[in-house]
């Protein structure tokens, strides 16, 4: 009988060589009956069972879910309003002139490459960033109390602010509005945060429970990280006015509570950006600290590019400096570093004034088609006479509406008429066009009319 071979090690020998050696004892075993070298089958996969066959089946994501169903349906008067994505007058998704623009000429720029990118990302596009949402003026840029990192869209910045914070910040608790992004209990339970709500929604008024919100956050403990939607609030739709938000403001900053903005639609709410922006910069101007999350996918239509931007404003720029450090060690084994053709896209529109321009007509263009949408759809529902007040329609900003409609609604509308959103009612309202209102409200229609 021939003993396995084995790699030989010795004082000298490499790591890699002991590594390799170790494998080769724990696979190889001699087969004394027939001299023959055997691979020995793991205990857990004996039989031909897969190690994982323990598993069930996860269910789907809610809105990944709705496209899915809508998918499958071949019905042609089928309406999928669950995506989060613009859409256009005729259904399709939209790449801006301006973005087009701007990677014709990286494409013709021979002198380019693709090579990593640092950690922390490309530098003019978190220059310009923290530009954008905090001001060109703002006195925590200028005192260089502000540090951004490119991360992987808005869901990226979350978690990696979700972590520096679990790692990091005395407290540990975040309250997220109830309700909120689906993504959102996920992204920061797994962050190592505990999650908790504060009253945000009633159903009642479909508006804001603003009553509700300050007693919520006025007895969270001190130091408490606060979640909040910096404008156009998903799934609701329904933003505090400017006095609601400088009552928050004070609380937040009399409880020393600390803020953390999510910012997915600056300049997609109202169209413009620096009105989509004032909530976050009033927080910027009292000289507290906050978190800062931007995302880049519906205000330029980036959304498989995954851009995004994680600022943290600090009270000094020697602070600033070594949160950043710590930044770069949540960063570095999470995804080592981030994409580099979207941020170079967004840091060409950001720096050149003729291609910005041309972005914010471009987005206001978006904004405005939103709008007339939500005033479409009220007129039709006035006009057939659906019962109830659909003001809220109008009054809510943003991609999203709150319908109020329930869940055995949801379902009539999916099954009589082929329309798909989340089982909450939530509908987007940029997947609507001049020619699928009427039937949207004829199915609203029915569905408050008729359905059990």
């Amino acid at each position: 009988m021939r003993p396995p071979v084995i790699f030989q090690t010795t004082p000298s020998s490499s790591s890699s060589d002991r590594r390799l050696n170790t494998l080769a004892k724990h696979f190889l075993e001699t087969d004394s009956d027939n001299n023959r070298n055997v691979m020995s089958a793991a205990p857990t996969a004996s039989h031909g069972d897969s190690v994982f066959a323990h598993l069930v089946r996860a269910p789907e994501d809610p809105i990944l879910g709705v496209t899915l169903a809508y998918n499958k349906d071949p019905s042609p008067v089928k309406l999928n309003l669950g995506v989060g994505a613009y859409r256009t007058e005729e259904g399709k998704p939209l790449v801006l002139n301006v973005v087009r623009r701007v990677e014709q000429q990286l494409v013709n720029d021979l002198a380019r490459n693709k090579e990593y990118l640092p950690i922390t990302g490309v530098a003019e596009f978190n220059k310009l960033s923290a530009q954008l949402i905090f001001g060109a003026d703002s006195p925590a840029i200028r005192e260089g109390r502000v540090t951004t990192v490119q991360c992987l869209s808005g869901t990226g910045s979350l978690r990696v602010g979700g972590e520096f914070l679990a790692k990091h910040y005395h407290q540990r608790t975040i309250y997220l509005p109830q309700p909120t992004w689906g993504n959102h209990p996920k992204v920061f339970t797994l962050a190592g945060l505990t999650v908790k709500t504060y009253r945000y929604y009633a159903p009642a008024t479909r508006g804001l429970d603003f009553q509700g919100l300050i007693e919520d956050l006025g007895a969270a403990p001190s130091g408490s990280v606060v979640l909040l939607h910096a404008c156009a609030h998903n799934p609701t739709g329904v933003d505090p006015t400017p006095e609601q938000w400088e009552e928050i403001r004070k609380l937040i900053r009399s409880k020393a509570l600390l803020p953390f903005f999510d910012s997915a639609y600056q300049g997609f709410a109202s169209g413009s950006l620096d009105k989509d922006a004032q909530p976050v910069r009033s927080f910027v101007a009292d000289g507290g600290e906050l978190l800062m999350a931007q995302s880049y996918a519906k205000n330029m239509g980036l959304y498989g590019e995954r851009v995004g931007a994680l600022s943290i404003v600090c009270k000094s720029a020697d602070v600033a400096s070594k949160v950043e450090s710590q930044l770069k060690l949540v960063i570095r084994p999470m995804y080592s570093s981030p994409p580099i053709h979207g941020a170079t896209i967004v840091a060409a529109v950001l720096k050149d004034s003729n291609l910005f321009n041309e972005w914010t007509i471009e987005l206001k263009g978006m904004a405005d088609r939103i709008i007339s949408m939500r005033q479409q759809l009220f007129d039709a529902l006035r006009a057939r006479g659906t019962p109830g007040d659909w003001s809220h329609i109008i009054k809510q900003i943003g991609m999203f509406t709150f319908t109020g409609l329930n869940s055995e609604q949801v379902s009539f509308m999916t099954k009589e008429y082929h329309i798909y959103m989340t089982s909450d009612g939530r509908i987007s309202m940029a997947g609507l066009s001049a020619k699928t209102v009427p039937h949207l409200a004829d199915a609203i229609h029915a569905a408050v009319t008729k359905a059990v």
